[in-house]
């Protein structure tokens, strides 16, 4: 798996194969690009910085003063 991101536009890039892309899907802040077979080769996070920082509020949960970790 390939990770980049671009600072400018605040668009993480995980790139999950090197297959060549079809078509693209976006739900919400991703934009997700498939094979024509379907497989997944691309996934843009718009707003990265901000989706991000959402995620790590979401993943941990204060419980009883503990950390608990919730999958995402």
């Amino acid at each position: 798996m390939k990770v980049s991101y671009n600072r400018v536009d605040d668009v993480l890039l995980l790139e999950v194969s090197d297959e060549g892309i079809e078509y693209a899907e976006e739900v919400g802040p991703l934009i997700i690009h498939f094979t024509k077979a379907g497989k997944p080769v691309l996934v843009e996070i718009l707003d990265a910085s901000e989706v991000l920082a959402e995620l790590t509020r979401v993943s941990v949960k204060a419980q009883d003063r503990e950390l608990a970790e919730v999958a995402i």
